[in-house]
């Protein structure tokens, strides 16, 4: 597997299953992935689109206006900045964030019977779970992908939505940037306990393993551009995950403001983030609409 792939599948986990049902909402959206951004003294409009990280190739869209929002846009932001990935200094740096420490290993953090479960899968799928003894857990949730194929990116049986609007923008010349560095995201694993990391890889190998019906459902929900939906979506793995929501969404949230409003001050510009991130009385749309911003979904074509 290539680096870029195998780190933008990392990031993925932040923003998969175990977030989109997160927050809640007491007002619904219209049904849109994609916002215009108006108003507050703003020369010009920005746009702000939700993504889903990693979906299969048969699954993927773009709304209609994508191309020239991107287009009509001096940059194009993104949680990361996809390019840094393709700096293979930087990777082969962040490789070593990867290892657990304290020569901490998987058997430390699981039974007997649950590593026999992890080495089944992983086998299967064409890794062997020894060469990734002392890997992070989070990260080793990443492979299974949204359809348990590891390489989904690389044979094209899945897509990026982070991956296919930056090719648009290098198409269109537009600079792309990151609302936060992948340092940061990967520091995120790291406040999370090696213990907790085990259970959810555990519930990220069953889910693989049943079919992932919640992963379907929660496609369809994309698919119809229903952010209520998304943000009502059960998983298995939220009691895992509840205690470290403020760290790995909530907090993200009100990170991105000040610099979505620093930015749009200087013109139009494009923001792309994960689905999960827009809705709820925590979510980006509302955090704008709080300072003063007029946030509205962009029609799509009968």
């Amino acid at each position: 597997m290539k680096l870029p792939s195998l780190f933008l599948k990392i990031c993925s986990v932040l923003l998969s299953t175990q977030i989109l049902f997160a927050q809640q909402l007491t007002q619904t959206l219209e049904n849109s992935l994609f916002w215009k951004i108006e108003g507050k003294e703003l020369k010009e409009p920005s746009y702000l689109f939700g993504t889903i990280h990693l979906i299969p190739a048969s699954d993927y869209f773009l709304p209609d206006g994508i191309i020239q929002a991107i287009t009509d846009s001096r940059k194009v932001f993104m949680e990361i900045d996809v390019d840094q990935m393709n700096d293979l200094g930087a990777m082969m740096t962040l490789m070593d964030k990867i290892v657990m420490n304290n020569d901490t290993s998987l058997t430390d953090l699981v039974n007997k019977d649950e590593y026999q479960l992890l080495q089944s899968y992983f086998e299967k799928i064409g890794l062997p779970l020894s060469m990734f003894e002392r890997i992070k857990p989070m990260f080793l949730s990443a492979m299974a992908g949204v359809d348990g194929n590891p390489f989904a990116l690389k044979d094209g049986s899945s897509k990026s939505y982070e991956l296919e609007l930056a090719e648009i923008a290098r198409t269109h010349n537009k600079e792309i940037d990151g609302l936060e560095s992948l340092e940061f995201q990967i520091s995120i694993f790291d406040s999370i306990p090696y213990n907790v990391q085990a259970k959810m890889l555990l519930d990220a190998v069953s889910s693989a393993e049943k079919g992932t019906e919640e992963m379907k459902s929660m496609i369809q929900s994309y698919k119809n551009q229903d952010l209520n939906a998304l943000n009502q979506t059960v998983s298995s793995e939220d009691q895992h995950l509840n205690p470290y929501l403020e760290m790995m969404l909530y907090n993200r949230n009100k990170n991105w403001i000040p610099i979505m409003k620093l930015e749009m001050a200087k013109g139009s510009n494009f923001f792309a983030v994960g689905a999960g991130h827009l809705g709820g009385d925590k979510g980006v749309i509302h955090l704008l609409k709080n300072e003063g911003y007029k946030v509205s979904p962009i029609k799509q074509k009968p």
